[in-house]
């Protein structure tokens, strides 16, 4: 073999021991005529030791550099008294080398490995293969990996079965753009990319296996964000026999026994989770994925200025908006110009404009005069008014209220906006506490104003309320899904749905959708055959690995916690994908390319 030992697992206890290490140079440095070098592998760093009278293996190490692959033989001996290291896990000893072997050079690293220095995110991901070694990214693929050991245990009590699903899949329209991979031997046909293991687990419940679950990669060619990729991984569970309160049990039993063997430095905010239908949270908090770290809930204050002369409000009231706003605790002093900034990230929101009313002073409201109101619209409304808004939002003097007109849609996107800048502004959200909450009964279907249709607004399978199904033709915005999402600090961590199980069912959704009976039995007679056999009902949820593990290493990208991840135009810099083929390759796939004029 070629090491006997990991350098980071020697104790004081191997003192005496003979040893051989094998590692990179993690730092190298002379003292007092002898070499010392951190030698680094899979298990942290240890400290190795060269004396002049070892002749050939001192010259070795006056000539390695970081980096360079190191076999090292030695004896282990403890460290003189004040020379120990408590931020090493070996730092009770060091080893005294005799023999010395470079197994590998290394060219200078383009960025420092020994270092978590702030480095370009492009020559990071060119370099992944270095931006690996350092230790932050070494930690967060071993904190993925204790994840993903986490759970297959934990559904493994439980008496899951881990399927994996196929990859190759007929195409179907899932609200997000397919990855289509051409067929050599079916020339002109394709599959895609599962966007989600979702028909196939469905038929899996109807095969009678009732209990499954698997680790499932995903691919969605969609524009990215720092929550998106174009391939990511998710937790896929589906059971039989089970309604919402089953699985959002399970759902809250899995996060909270995760979090404690996995995450012990945060604190759950509340157990059991809250649970807000979806029309509760966007009312409260501007959003289908509300940061309940922090108050700031947002109230109608359309009641109290109902009847205004100030012709913003009246003409916003009188066209069916409302206006809507928070309270900022402690903020009533915040300079003009970071108020004009405020104002300036609403408008960016959508939002023509934002009224700003800062009160000054100390205690309640009562008793408010002009001169403890500083505010644009002050002299369109009274003291005693201001006091009323500032009561509805749970003001004090010394707060700041944030107030936005206009449509819901619009006031909840900007005021959504608002709150989460003004958390982080006032630095209300504590990194240390993770705030679960489940967010249930989402819309059934949306309008898309582009093509003129109704669109689900999460997948076909998707159950509507069983009392709801006789409005769906004549109201189909008024239908509600049994749809969930679980929510974190903001995130959304994962959701799911209890499934349509009955043909006819599924039949009428498609129809409401717009799919006709032939294009329904094109796309998803499979399905639909599947349920005439006695198809249990059924309901499951699927969690972003990635979300999940950025999560709980304290990372605001998910890129930070894949491996080999792609950039925001769904690059990689590494290996150049994606990239041209050879005309051979095309012509045997069936494939003409046709590229915009632009290109």
């Amino acid at each position: 073999m070629l090491r006997t030992h990991l350098g980071g697992d020697l104790r004081a206890e191997h003192a005496g021991q003979t040893v051989v290490l094998a590692g990179w140079v993690n730092r190298r440095r002379d003292h007092g005529g002898l070499a010392f070098i951190d030698l680094r592998d899979s298990s942290g760093l240890v400290q190795v030791v060269f004396h002049p009278e070892q002749g050939d293996a001192f010259k070795v190490a006056e000539d390695v550099r970081n980096e360079y692959v190191l076999r090292v033989w030695g004896e282990v001996a403890l460290r003189r008294d004040g020379s120990q290291n408590a931020d090493l896990s070996s730092g009770a000893i060091e080893v005294i080398v005799s023999q010395v072997e470079v197994l590998n050079s290394s060219e200078t690293p383009p960025f420092p490995i020994n270092q978590d220095t702030t480095v370009d995110e492009l020559t990071r991901l060119r370099y992944r293969y270095l931006d690996l070694r350092r230790e932050r990214m070494t930690e967060n693929l071993r904190m993925r990996h204790r994840i993903v050991k986490f759970i297959r245990d934990y559904f493994d009590d439980l008496d899951f079965a881990e399927v994996e699903t196929p990859v190759l899949n007929l195409a179907t329209p899932e609200g997000a753009r397919d990855y289509l991979v051409p067929s050599r031997v079916h020339p002109g046909n394709f599959y895609a990319l599962p966007q989600s293991p979702q028909q196939w687990k469905q038929l899996l419940m109807v095969a009678g296996l009732e209990r499954y679950f698997q680790i499932a990669r995903c691919y969605r060619d969609e524009d990215l964000r720092a929550d998106r990729q174009p391939e990511f991984t998710q937790l896929d569970v589906e059971m039989s026999f089970v309604d919402e309160q089953d699985i959002l049990e399970m759902l809250e039993d899995l996060y909270t026994k995760m979090i404690a063997a996995v995450g012990p430095q945060f604190t759950l905010q509340s157990s059991p989770f809250p649970r807000f239908t979806y029309p509760e949270a966007m009312e409260r908090y501007g959003s289908d994925k509300p940061d309940i770290r922090y108050d700031l809930e947002i109230h109608d204050l359309t009641p109290l200025i109902r009847g205004t002369d100030f012709a913003v409000f009246k003409n916003v009231i009188e066209g069916g908006g409302r206006i809507r706003g928070f309270s900022v605790p402690g903020a009533g002093e915040t300079p003009r110009r970071q108020l004009d900034a405020l104002i300036e990230v609403a408008r960016e929101a959508g939002a023509q404009g934002l009224v700003t009313v800062a009160f000054g002073g100390e205690g309640s409201l009562t008793g408010l005069t002009t001169d403890d109101v500083r505010s644009p619209v002050a002299r369109f409304f009274t003291p005693e008014q201001f006091a009323e808004w500032g009561a509805a939002c749970g003001a004090s003097r010394g707060d700041l209220l944030l107030i936005a007109a206009g449509r819901d849609a619009l006031t909840s996107r900007v005021l959504d906006v608002l709150r989460r800048r003004m958390a982080e502004e006032h630095s209300l959200a504590d990194e240390q506490t993770l705030a679960f909450c489940f967010v249930t009964e989402f819309p059934m279907f949306e309008w898309d104003a582009q093509d003129n249709k109704w669109n689900a607004v999460h997948h076909l399978f998707t159950s509507p309320f069983e009392e709801d199904f006789a409005i769906m033709g004549e109201q189909p915005e008024a239908v509600r899904s049994r749809a969930y999402d679980l929510v974190c600090n903001g995130w959304e961590i994962g959701g799911g749905s209890i499934r349509i199980h009955r043909p006819e069912k599924l039949m009428q959704v498609l129809g409401r959708l717009g799919i006709e009976r032939e294009e329904a039995t094109q796309k998803f007679g499979h399905m639909l055959e599947a349920f005439t056999y006695g198809a249990p009902p059924h309901g499951g949820f699927a969690c972003g690995l990635d979300r999940t593990v950025a999560m709980l290493v304290g990372e605001r990208d998910i890129r930070e916690v894949i491996a080999f991840p792609k950039t925001k135009s769904a690059s990689d810099m590494m290996t150049g994908a994606p990239a041209p083929v050879s005309g051979a390759q095309l012509n045997e796939a069936h494939i003409a390319v046709a590229l915009p004029p632009s290109v």
